[in-house]
């Protein structure tokens, strides 16, 4: 990955604000510009010179490791009072307006930062880092992928599973997760869903001791992540591998909308023509109603990152974003179905990075053991 060359976007885009210098303070953030994993530090970033790491004693070698894996330039300031010590740097550069990452850093330290330094003005930058990270580098795609086909083969592992039953919802997603490690995963992307039954209607639901039972809907969302990167995918799937009639139509009209979604995504399309693609299709099989969530985001160091594609969003799609296409209902009575992709954005279209196949009963078509 190119982390070198991130520092210079942000200088031209802080140039084009009133501010002379930037504070990072999202953790995310800090680590896509300079590397540094760790959970305490601040990046000062100036118009002039390398940008200075703020941390305390305990990261000191892991940041200096890091930062130069990353082949990126940085002074580091070792410190307790990591706020204190970017004042008095503001106040020695003369520094007369500084912008600070208002959608994250709390009002209590952007006030202490304000009565510390009474002649420096500080600017609410908001998600400016955020919007940078939104395009991926073939690095970060790279990892993207790793990770998709780790959680790909992961599920590949439990075709015994889905067909018997007789697992509880908690026990089936440590299994996942277990194989998720064993194929090479350094983490979760984020908590595994494994919702059945009735539980399935549950966009979110947390997996519980209930037992997957013989003619179960199960709806599994989860992810690996490899280096920071996450990936993300859901499948229902039949427990018991006999679907009835009802659970296949209402599979098929998600499957329909998702398909849908897929197809409308490219670069240079509105953000919300791709939610409006799914819902369409869902409205036209009768379940506007269940569709209660939105229809993707983007991915990425998080798990969701900007743009949210819903029936608010506004902007145009570029390239080179990794987003999820997830259309889902979910009506009590007849239980939850959701599918999942994650997509690189291009120029003419895009390419999905989840490749597990879709369909309540997939096993025949699996090549993945």
């Amino acid at each position: 990955m190119d982390v070198s060359g991130r520092r210079q976007r942000l200088i031209e885009e802080i140039q084009s604000t009133t501010a002379e210098a930037l504070v990072v303070s999202k953790p995310v953030n800090v680590r896509w510009l300079c590397g540094f994993t760790g959970s305490s530090g601040s990046l000062l970033v100036l118009l002039n010179g390398p940008m200075v790491l703020f941390t305390d004693g305990r990261s000191e070698e892991q940041a200096q490791l890091e930062t130069s894996a990353a082949g990126v330039e940085v002074e580091m300031v070792i410190s307790r009072t990591n706020d204190a010590d970017i004042v008095d740097r503001l106040r020695s550069l003369g520094t007369k307006v500084c912008g600070i990452e208002s959608h994250h850093l709390t009002l209590d330290r952007a006030n202490g930062l304000a009565a510390a330094a009474p002649l420096v003005a500080f600017e609410p930058i908001g998600p400016m880092v955020d919007r940078l990270r939104q395009p991926k580098d073939a690095g970060e795609i790279a990892r993207l992928r790793q990770a998709a086909a780790i959680a790909d083969q992961a599920l590949g592992r439990h075709e015994a599973v889905i067909t018997s039953g007789g697992i509880t919802e908690q026990a089936f997603a440590r299994s996942l997760e277990a194989s998720m490690f064993d194929l090479g995963a350094d983490a979760l992307s984020f908590d595994t869903i494994v919702a059945s039954g009735p539980n399935s209607t549950r966009p979110h639901a947390r997996p519980t001791d209930r037992v997957l039972t013989p003619g179960d809907l199960v709806v599994i969302d989860f992810g690996a992540a490899i280096d920071g990167y996450g990936s993300d995918m859901t499948r229902t799937l039949a427990v018991g591998a006999d679907p009835t009639n009802d659970q296949q139509a209402l599979y098929a009209a998600v499957a329909e909308s998702q398909a849908a979604g897929v197809a409308a995504v490219r670069a240079g399309v509105e953000q919300v023509e791709i939610d409006t693609a799914c819902r369409d299709v869902l409205a036209r099989h009768g379940l506007a109603e269940a569709f209660i969530h939105g229809t993707g985001h983007g991915i990425g160091l998080e798990i969701h990152e900007q743009p949210i594609l819903s029936a608010r969003s506004v902007g145009i799609l570029p390239a080179d974003l990794v987003v999820t296409v997830e259309p889902g209902a979910y009506i009590p009575e007849r239980g939850g179905v959701r599918v999942e992709d994650s997509v690189v954005v291009t120029s003419d279209g895009c390419d999905p990075i989840t490749h597990f196949p879709k369909g309540l009963v997939p096993w025949l078509s699996l090549p993945m053991t």
